[in-house]
């Protein structure tokens, strides 16, 4: 039972927390962010509002509110509220805290929320053992994860829950959580004056996570009471944070992500935005010869025989990137990002790989011309006679290649642009089509 006594070791507990715990929304009103996620008509706002909650998946990058969201729903919900730590919990704590619920709902008909932060980091074994006690409501799962839920939590689990998505945090979001962690009492108290250039670099250094934000405004404050000052400048937060570390997740969602964005901006022959989500890549600590095998991909479905030439320095970069390393070889990826970025665009080769393989793989079986077959056998002077492309003055001669049932044409469609587009036109010159 809270006594006087508990309540002032939580209020010491409280005072030496750090700022973004202490600055931690007490209600939905006090979240900042979030609109369509919590915002008035939401189903979850309206669970809490209503204390109907389901179970759910909370999903989103770091410093969203995840936690904040499942602390909200602990001091309005008439539900008991348990938390089990998904790094250190094992399948016995589940147990204990499923066997707890039953009890509180057999003995008082009282339902419990069991909150699991980072719930991906749970293995089969420990998702399997909630499954029952989700299913028959024994308990309400309350799962926070950075990570995209349909491929890591079981979905089986996923099913009976409600994922709401959390998106990361706008600049004017920041700005207002920092703003209020200035004045507010159980912030900074209006006890230091931040600087708008300050400001700015907080927002700057944050990248849309609130966290970061206020830990980085509690750092900052630090600096300037060392300095003998109550004045957060600039020169504070920059000493407080001097990198800022932008989020990169390899082999996660964010991952592909900016992936994805490097090579639609080399495909759309953007050269900025190449070298944007390259910068990125190499941030966040990208394996370059991973890059290098991206950009080689991109040279040949995207630029193709628009300009061979874009593999080639493709190739060249991805040699550089295993001998060289970084940091010198950034500059190798970025030459050979900007020159198939740059490059005329063809998708030809591409679709023509992959219109024939569709016919081999689902066509009939169609038969080698006999005087294309292989000579060295017997018999073989009955296959007719093959006309041999330099016995004639263009080195071309009519003479049909393809199987029976298919025509010139049928899988490579060339564009006018670039290399392909001239040969396509030489050819074209030296090679009447058939009447």
């Amino acid at each position: 039972m809270d006594n006087l006594f508990t309540a002032m070791e939580q209020e010491a507990v409280n005072a030496n927390a750090p700022l973004a715990v202490r600055m931690r929304p007490r209600t939905l009103d006090e979240l900042v962010g979030q609109e369509e996620a919590v915002g008035p008509g939401s189903w979850l706002a309206s669970a809490i509002a209503h204390d109907r909650l389901s179970s759910a998946i909370l999903y989103g990058p770091a410093g969203t509110g995840k936690t904040s969201i499942a602390h909200i729903i602990a001091e309005s919900t008439k539900a008991a509220f348990v938390e089990v730590s998904a790094i250190g919990g094992t399948v016995a704590d589940l147990r204990r805290e499923i066997k707890a619920a039953e009890s509180r709902l057999g003995a008082h008909g009282m339902r419990t929320i069991l909150f699991v932060d980072e719930i991906h980091r749970f293995n089969r074994s420990q998702q399997d053992a909630l499954l029952h006690a989700v299913e028959n409501r024994t308990v309400i799962l309350v799962g926070a994860t950075t990570e995209n839920p349909y491929f890591e939590v079981n979905g089986a689990l996923l099913s009976r829950s409600r994922v709401v998505e959390l998106t990361s945090l706008t600049d004017d979001d920041i700005r207002t959580i920092v703003g209020r962690a200035v004045t507010d009492e159980r912030g900074l108290a209006a006890a230091f004056t931040l600087e708008a250039d300050a400001l700015d670099a907080i927002v700057a250094a944050s990248a849309g996570d609130g966290r970061a934000s206020l830990t980085t405004l509690e750092l900052a404050s630090n600096v300037a009471l060392e300095q003998g000052s109550r004045v957060i400048t600039q020169a504070c937060v920059e000493a407080a944070v001097p990198h800022r570390g932008l989020p990169y997740d390899k082999n996660k969602d964010l991952h592909y992500d900016i992936v994805s964005a490097f090579i639609k901006s080399m495909r759309g022959s953007d050269p900025d935005a190449t070298l944007y989500w390259l910068a990125r890549m190499i941030d966040g600590g990208e394996d370059p010869k991973y890059i290098a095998r991206r950009i080689m991909v991109h040279a040949s479905e995207d630029v193709g025989l628009a300009d061979p030439q874009a593999l080639l320095v493709a190739q060249a970069a991805f040699k550089a990137a295993e001998v060289i390393g970084y940091p010198e070889c950034r500059i190798n990826l970025a030459e050979a990002a900007l020159y198939v970025a740059l490059a005329p665009k063809s998708h030809a080769v591409e679709a023509g790989i992959d219109a024939a393989l569709a016919d081999v793989r689902r066509g009939p079986l169609r038969a080698v011309p006999n005087y294309l077959r292989d000579r060295h056998r017997p018999g073989s002077e009955r296959y007719g006679a093959y006309l041999y492309p330099h016995d004639y003055p263009s080195g071309w001669v009519d003479q049909r290649y393809l199987p029976e049932g298919l025509d010139r044409g049928c899988f490579f469609e060339p564009t006018e642009r670039g290399w392909e587009g001239y040969r396509t036109d030489a050819v074209k010159r030296d090679r009447p089509p058939r009447p």
